[in-house]
């Protein structure tokens, strides 16, 4: 209980001294750890084992309460793929084996370094080895009780099912699921304050992979954790996200999932980014990055404010957020006028935002507020209650004053007193307890009113108390109440400004958007993509995959052109692994990019008028969809054929490969025919198909509407060197040898495919491998021989008649 004390002795406690007022309207406020995000954070916990060159990752997601795996992968001994996912996942704990070799000591110990430490350091788990043993780990996982899973499964089904979803074959991964499992019932993660006998919430297993596309993360399959926060990987998304504040981020994603043909808002977006481009606004960049990390979330705060439900970190924030603005304003005011972002921050930041900073630092001392964890006014800004603290902080001398005039009239035996003021309850004189006094009937004393006994001191209401209490008053609540009141005030002066706030965070997530465009440009070497509504299709010189560059040493660029009345059916022919594929998605995404507002990875790019992407090139299996991977796949193209139009973008790569070979040709062929039969209407398609016989049998009809590319490969003796280049022509062959080697096929097996594939293409019949009869025969032969080595000649019941029928002849086709 909190109070305020004098005790009758020579030495008097130091009055504290009222903070001082601040210096000018924009002070440093150092925010407390946990204070500048309102929102509820989700955490990660990652588990790691490290063997023979091969890593094992799981990590536990609280925000979907989901267990994310990572299949056995190679590293190398400096562990970048670890670094990569830590970095990306960014775990609150890491938990591996307390048995770890130097690799991963050095690892865990680098985490450690300054230059981590600015991150947030994970705390490092170390649990005993034995908990991460392999058979112990599968009991422990198939012995879980996860609400997924239909409780009506035996214990044979349930092995099944968790079998379709976990690669048991990856040793390190089950064994580091084992020990995530075991730290998680450990620790309790997310259900510390339930019962035991609730378990820690896993909704699912998933899989972790590192797949090129725009979002990576999924949307949860609980409608109750819809808006759940989720973490993102090497995606389209990931790479352009370099806002500072939480409403760019929403924002950026916003315009990702929302294309626009809106030339004028295309080529605004793009002025802005041009502009942070020039090396000579590089600096301005830089500053207006640092207010943005300061825009904090207002409309949260205002809608506790409506609910009188604001923090004292909320005055805090609100105020950072309020100078930044003003800072954000008063540098657009130097940047052009001819842009309009940078009009309508000088504009619509208005006065209301300096009216809204001056109030707050006036009225809000935010040092006493942090230290008594409750709002707190300032000096000089109500009479009234700057008296009563006046009053309440000269207690201490005051009270030690009248404990001096209650100890003379106290017993001679006791030999000390104080006197105590406790808000709510009043003021008090305080006596030791002293050896005689055991029975409560002992306490009694002559003129004072016994109240309670605390820590073996007795408390009193004496005369004198009793007149403190009707003179001073509760000081302590009527100074709470005068403060509550003026910060009831204060927030009406703040709602009514809220339109004003509300328009900065919008203007100021637009700007912390284009600024993480610009930076993405600048690092990756984008130009800017011009529109042109007038013409179909798209024209692309020098085009990169966004991503794929990012992991490739080399990456050789591509140009691409769509539209006319020519070549709107691109048919796109080469071996396996020759870079097809990724041809098709660095389209799809310049295209897409430019459609967003973002500078692109290409040497130049128009955009002519493009109303939908249709892609049919990553299939996404799920055991819940019940559909086959071909089923998949038609459902995508029947949205293309169904929907495109002449200003669509199709793409399609590999389509009908999921059935017989017969069946996906004819369907391919089919579903191209009709586009061509389309005429003028035939949307923009680049087709990617390893069916050399679409071509070779002619089944596409002749016209200006098809062209065929491939990708320029070059034989080198038995070697394959790709070019990664495209050019116009057929492939002659797919090549599937080729890359069959470097599966690591086995060298027979590829002799002895090359020879059917020959006998196929030429009509020939397939007679069986002479070498592989040769093989058996002598293996027969030798059988046979043993057989008859064990008779025993000598046996008269031995009759050579009936070895001769069950032994030797019908064995004699496969011998002779």
């Amino acid at each position: 209980m909190a109070f305020l004390g004098a005790q009758a002795s020579d030495t008097v406690p130091q009055d504290q001294g009222a903070g001082a007022p601040f210096a000018s309207l924009c002070p440093s406020i150092l925010l407390q750890e946990g204070e500048e995000e309102e929102e509820e954070q989700a955490e990660t916990y990652l588990c790691v084992l490290w063997h023979s060159g091969c890593l094992g990752i799981v990590y536990y997601d609280s925000a979907d309460s989901t267990i994310y795996f990572l299949p056995d992968t190679p590293d190398c001994d400096n562990l970048k793929l670890l670094q990569r996912v830590v970095d990306e996942i960014n775990p609150r704990s890491i938990i591996t084996s307390a048995k770890q070799d130097e690799n991963m000591a050095r690892f865990l110990r680098n985490l450690g370094s300054p230059e981590h430490k600015e991150l947030g350091t994970p705390e490092t788990v170390l649990l005993p080895h034995v908990d991460f043993g392999l058979e112990i780990s599968k009991q422990r996982i198939l012995s879980g009780n996860f609400s997924f899973m239909p409780e009506s499964l035996t214990s044979t089904e349930k092995i099944l099912f968790l079998s379709s979803i976990i690669p048991f074959d990856c040793p390190l991964m089950v064994q580091a699921l084992g020990g995530l499992l075991k730290f998680l019932n450990r620790r309790r993660i997310s259900v510390e304050l339930e019962d035991g006998s609730v378990n820690v919430p896993i909704l699912g297993f998933k899989k972790f992979v590192f797949v090129l596309q725009i979002f990576k993360s999924e949307t949860h399959p609980s409608v109750y954790k819809v808006a759940s926060g989720l973490k993102e990987g090497l995606s389209l998304f990931g790479i352009l996200n370099r806002c500072r504040s939480k409403w760019g981020e929403k924002l950026l994603r916003l315009w990702l999932m929302r294309p626009t043909q809106d030339v004028e808002e295309l080529n605004s977006r793009l002025d802005v980014i041009q502009f942070f481009l020039l090396p000579q606004n590089q600096e301005m960049a830089l500053t207006l990055h640092g207010l943005l990390s300061h825009i904090k979330n207002v409309p949260l705060i205002l809608r506790r404010m409506v609910l009188s439900h604001t923090k004292v970190s909320d005055w805090k924030i609100l105020y950072k957020t309020v100078c930044s603005a003003l800072g954000l304003r008063d540098t657009c005011r130097s940047l052009p006028r001819s842009i309009q972002l940078f009009q309508d921050i000088t504009q619509e930041f208005s006065d209301d935002l300096h009216h809204i900073a001056c109030l707050i630092n006036k009225v809000v001392d935010f040092e006493c507020s942090t230290a008594e964890n409750r709002f707190t006014i300032r000096p000089n800004v109500d009479p009234d209650i700057d008296e009563k603290k006046r009053k309440l902080m000269g207690l201490p001398s005051f009270l030690t004053e009248v404990a001096r005039k209650e100890l003379e009239t106290l017993d001679s035996r006791i030999p000390s007193c104080c006197v105590l003021y406790i808000p709510l309850i009043g003021f008090l004189l305080s006596i030791p307890r002293l050896p005689f006094m055991v029975d409560p009937s002992d306490f009694e004393i002559v003129g004072l009113d016994f109240m309670f006994l605390s820590e073996e001191k007795l408390h009193y209401r004496s005369t004198r108390t009793k007149e403190l209490d009707s003179i001073l008053g509760d000081l302590h609540c009527e100074i709470r109440d005068g403060e509550t009141l003026l910060m009831h005030q204060l927030q009406c002066q703040v709602l009514s400004r809220g339109a004003v706030l509300n328009r900065v965070i919008e203007l100021a997530s637009r700007l912390d958007v284009l600024l993480a465009l610009a930076g993405a440009a600048r690092d990756y070497g984008y130009s800017r993509p011009q529109y042109s509504p007038k013409i179909l299709g798209v024209r692309i010189q020098d085009g990169r995959h966004p991503l794929m560059e990012l992991c490739s040493r080399t990456f050789v660029p591509n140009s691409a052109e769509s539209g006319g009345d020519r070549g709107r059916i691109k048919v796109i022919t080469g071996p396996n692994s020759s870079g097809k594929s990724i041809y098709l998605k660095q389209i799809g995404l310049i295209t897409f990019m430019a459609l967003v507002g973002s500078f692109v990875p290409a040497g130049k790019t128009v955009v002519g008028a493009v109303d939908a992407i249709f892609t049919r090139i990553r299939s996404c299996e799920s055991i819940s969809l019940g559909l086959s991977t071909f089923m998949i796949d038609l459902n995508q193209v029947a949205k293309a054929v169904n929907n495109a139009t002449e200003k669509s973008l199709v793409l399609i790569d590999e389509f009908g490969k999921g059935t017989n070979t017969v069946d996906g040709l004819a369907l391919l062929a089919s579903v191209l025919r009709h586009w061509v039969s389309l005429g003028p209407s035939c949307p923009q398609i680049f087709v990617a198909t390893n069916f050399l016989s679409l071509i070779q049998l002619q089944l596409l009809p002749p016209g200006p509407l098809v062209e065929y590319l491939t990708m320029e490969t070059c034989e080198d003796g038995n070697d394959l060197i790709f070019f990664y280049q495209v050019r116009e022509g057929v492939a002659n062959a797919s090549h599937a040898s080729h890359t069959a080697a470097q599966a690591g096929l086995p060298a027979k097996l590829i002799t002895r495919g090359l020879e059917v594939s020959e006998l196929i293409r030429k009509g020939k019949p397939i007679k069986p491998d002479k070498g592989l009869l040769k093989e058996n025969q002598m293996e027969n032969c030798q059988a046979l021989v043993d057989k008859f080595l064990k008779l025993d000649l000598e046996d008269p019941e031995l009759d050579l008649s009936i070895f001769m029928s069950q032994q030797v002849l019908p064995t004699a086709s496969s011998i002779l």
